[in-house]
């Protein structure tokens, strides 16, 4: 009994955590048996309607088939939809049972997005704030040692830096917001702000992956959602620091982070 308690407890968890997968996956597979079933009940229905309009019916009761050309099409259509409706029952119970499954997948996507922007929101606030505080306790060489430290420490959780392949005249560089090394150049970072603030100038935002793009990095979903906009202009913070094997490296973080209604999509 108690091994069983346990599986149907595994079982809801299962079902909580991966709900929004098992709708979707649920609205796949119950389009494509909509349309199976309805194609099936269609032809089935076609043959019903035409085998039953094809009789002929003596007053005696007795039915015998007629030649098809001269049948009387006589069935109106409340007569066929009563001979055909339980053919149709299963692929419009589907049907609906599919719709449900897209409009349910769709509202807790939309519930998980806006509670995963929210708490973004309140870790960026924290964070800013959090940041304000330290400057106005911690200034100069104290403030500058703390942020290298720090750049230093993620750094060297992050492996990766011997994979860089690179051109002369360009420097190891790592991304602290993505967790990422590349190799560049200060005036090619520089370029990619001052292009990723124009396009903000120009159209009123910009996402935190034209940024990456004018670097040469690929695109990222968390990149895609968050970005700059006129009263949120990009800034970076650069720290020099040595990546394992004692290679130089230039650490990069956003001053403010990149905020999650820089598009008018979000407002």
């Amino acid at each position: 009994m108690e091994f069983l308690n346990d599986v149907k407890q595994k079982a809801a968890e299962f079902v909580k955590d991966n709900a929004t997968v098992l709708l979707t996956a649920g609205g796949v597979v119950g389009t494509v048996a909509t349309a199976v079933l309805t194609g099936r009940a269609g032809y089935k229905a076609a043959e019903i309607i035409r085998e039953k309009e094809l009789e002929h019916i003596h007053p005696d009761g007795v039915t015998d088939a007629i030649d098809p050309d001269n049948a009387t099409m006589g069935l109106s259509p409340q007569q066929k939809f009563m001979l055909v409706w339980p053919h149709f029952a299963i692929p419009v119970l589907t049907g609906a049972t599919t719709v449900t499954a897209i409009i349910l997948s769709h509202r807790m996507s939309a519930q998980k997005a806006a509670a995963l922007a929210a708490a973004y929101g309140l870790a960026e606030r924290n964070l800013s704030e959090y940041k304000e505080k330290v400057a106005e306790k911690l200034t100069g060489p104290k403030k500058e040692a703390i942020k290298e430290e720090l750049a230093q420490d993620q750094v060297n959780r992050t492996p990766g830096s011997d994979k860089i392949v690179f051109v002369e005249g360009e420097v190891l560089c790592f991304d602290r917001p993505t967790g990422r090394y590349f190799n560049s150049t200060m005036e090619s970072i520089k370029r990619a702000v001052n292009a990723t603030n124009a396009e903000v100038f120009n159209h009123g935002f910009a996402s935190a992956n034209f940024f990456y793009t004018e670097l040469g990095l690929d695109e990222t979903n968390w990149a895609g959602e968050v970005g700059f906009m006129p009263d949120n202009l990009l800034e970076l913070d650069y720290d020099t620091i040595l990546a394992p094997g004692n290679r130089p490296c230039i650490a990069i973080d956003f001053k403010q982070m990149p905020r999650t209604d820089f598009h008018p999509k979000y407002d």
